[in-house]
Parts: C-alpha cells; structure tokens; sequence
C-alpha cells in the first residue's frame, strides 16, 4: 500500500497579529499570535514626520488609533491625495514619532469585533525596531514579513501637511532597522508590496549594498479581470500605482521595468492591471528580476461552483513560473466568509484546507491559533502514517 508523499509545511502568517482577538498592529497582538503559534508576524510600515517607521495599516491614523479625540491634534487634520484617491484624516507623516507614542491603538472594525475593541485605549503604537526585537527575543524562531505601504507617494508624490515633501525611501528605512538589529535574516524575513519599482529598488539597489537578498513577494490585488469567472465583492482590478505614477509623469517605462511590457504583452501605461501581471510570462519575468513569489487576494486562488470548490490558473501559472505561492487574508467570522453555489458558508478552516491543496505556501490569518489548528489537521491528512 502506497504512503502520501511527505509535503513541506505551509505557514501561518499572523496578518497585523492576531487580529480578531486584539487591535491590530499592536505589540500585544503580534505577541498572542507568536504564543498562537504563528509562524510569521506580519507588520505594516509607514513612517513619521522624523524618519521613523512605525506599524500601521495605513499612514491614515484615524481609523485605528484615538487621534480624532485628542484636541492637541485637531488641526493637523486635513485632506491628502494618496494613490490616486482624496482621504480625509490625520497622517502619520505629520506625527513625531513622540506624537504617536502619545496615541493608543483602537479596534478598526468595532462592530465586528467587540472583544477586541474592549481593549481600546490599552496599546501604543509599534516602531518597526519594536516589532523586530519582539521577534528576536521569541522563545523560538517567528519570522517577520513587513509590508511597505504607499512607497511611491512616501519616495516620489508625497507632502506633508505644510507642503514639504516627504522623500522618504520605506525600502532603505526598512534595511536600516534591520541592520541596526542584526536581523537582516534570509530565513527570518520576508519584504512585500503591492507595487513593482520599489521591490525592483530592493533587489538590484538597496539590498546589495547591505550584502544581503531576502525574499520579496509581490502582492496582487483584485485579478478578476483575467479570471471572470470568479464572482467578487472586491472593486474593479486595478494595477500597481507605481505603474501608474510614472506612467501619468511620462517616464520611460520600459527603462524603469525592463522587459516588463513584452512580458505583458502590451504595453506599460495608466491602465495596466494586476491581471495584465498575472499572466504567465509576466508571472515569469518577475520571477527572474525580483520576485521570490506572489501573494495574490485568496479568492482569486479558488472557484466555488455548483461542482464545488476548485483552483484557478493563476497559482497553477505561478507555481509553473517557480514562485512561491502566498495568500491573504483568512478571517473566520461570518461577515468574511465565502459561500458555496447552494448558498452554504464556507468554513474559514475549509478554506484553508483548499487553498493548502492548491499548493498555497503560506496564509495571512486573522486567527493564526484557528490557522495554525487547519495547517495541522491538513499536514496530518498527508503525511506518512
């Protein structure tokens, strides 16, 4: 009788920490998805006013700490251009880094997760060297996956409240920390983004300068353009914005993204889409410039029908390319979770079960103790008795 061929071990990525049990982004919440048992730690980095990268989703403040209730901070409020959308709100870049420890964290979807927000008020927001030492002193080895947020409006497009320009390169500061820690760590960090130049930078400028290549996953968004069949709440696709940018300021593209266009196809402008991205070529040549995988939106990775729950091309196309496989993000309440053709939800646990079939080397998880259980269970199903 034939064993199951032993297969590698996905991991469990704690998406801002454990997310759904406190707020996120918080040293609490990374240190109760390390005793979870997660494998990586997942913080998203923008910067203060003086240099400092701290962890938050957005450079946004007012969603996830208590800024819009201190009037010392009232006239700092005001409407910033980022992405190419208008937001209204109060903007770490305008903040010391003093300013934001005065800040305490709150729950961003309160009304989904009253527990968590039982502890507004409690946490002060992390520097990114917080979250490294957190990892560092672990009583075993958690990795850290940092997330560079906006990096072309933070290097290029970006001012602060007076008008100055940020010019803030989150590539080089992300390094710098990383050093002054000794923790520039090929097997205990990973390097993501949403856009293209700055992982580009990463590869071929900043990270040889510090003797040193660490994996870089290039996140996509919304890919339903290319796989219309997929049925999804999410918006329109839309591209990379660094594309985009330089793009609208009539930079040579095919200098900037060398080879990119042929590999898509057509050529480089405004319009160009993480579907465009998603094809097997360009899937390819990011392979070969940069990429050490991608991380692609989950639902984009599996099609539920009326046959059931089946993958897609596009990590059949990435794992063909030689990409690691990544996903985001698994959330196990019900306002989250997907629903078979009949109707019937979708456990988060099933979920992973699928996405882990279809060759997924690692989830961001909300729930990483809930993650970490449907890894197990899923790795015991496979491994030799």
């Amino acid at each position: 009788m034939s064993r199951p061929i032993p297969v590698a071990r996905p991991r469990v990525i704690a998406h801002r920490g454990a997310s759904a049990y406190l707020p996120e982004h918080t040293l609490a919440a990374y240190a109760r998805a390390i005793d979870q048992g997660a494998d990586i730690i997942e913080p998203d980095l923008v910067v203060t006013s003086d240099g400092v990268l701290i962890a938050r989703h957005e450079n946004e403040l007012g969603g996830t700490t208590d800024v819009a209730t201190r009037p010392e901070f009232a006239n700092r409020r005001c409407t910033k251009r980022i992405d190419g959308s208008d937001v209204t709100g109060w903007f770490a870049e305008d903040f010391t880094l003093a300013d934001i420890k005065s800040l305490r964290a709150r729950e961003r979807i309160p009304e989904i997760r009253p527990d968590s927000a039982a502890h507004d008020g409690e946490f002060a927001i992390p520097t990114f060297a917080e979250v490294i030492d957190l990892a560092r002193r672990s009583r075993r080895p958690v990795a850290i996956y940092p997330e560079t947020k906006h990096p072309t409006y933070f290097a290029e497009e970006g001012r602060h409240r007076d008008g100055r320009p940020i010019a803030r390169s989150l590539g080089r500061l992300l390094l710098d920390d990383l050093a002054r820690a000794d923790f520039l760590l090929a097997d205990r960090v990973l390097i993501q983004s949403f856009e293209v130049a700055n992982l580009l930078e990463l590869r071929h400028t900043l990270m040889p300068s510090f003797d040193v290549q660490l994996p870089l996953m290039q996140l996509f968004d919304n890919v339903c353009a290319a796989q219309a069949r997929i049925q999804s709440p999410k918006p329109p696709p839309a591209g990379p914005y660094d594309v985009r940018f330089y793009a609208e300021c009539g930079d040579d593209l095919e200098k900037r993204y060398p080879g990119l266009a042929a590999a898509v196809g057509k050529p480089l402008g405004a319009e160009t889409a993480f579907a465009d991205l998603a094809a097997p070529r360009a899937l390819a040549w990011m392979r070969e410039h940069y990429a050490t995988g991608i991380a692609p939106w989950k639902n984009n990775l599996l099609q539920i029908d009326a046959n059931g729950v089946h993958p897609t091309t596009l990590g059949i196309d990435a794992r063909a390319a030689g990409l690691q496989l990544h996903t985001y993000t698994l959330r196990g309440e019900r306002h989250f979770l997907r629903q078979h053709a009949d109707g019937t939800v979708l456990p988060m646990e099933e979920e992973i079960a699928h996405l882990l079939d279809a060759g997924v080397d690692a989830f961001f998880c909300d729930h990483p103790d809930r993650g970490v259980m449907a890894r197990d269970r899923w790795m015991g199903r496979r491994s030799p008795a």
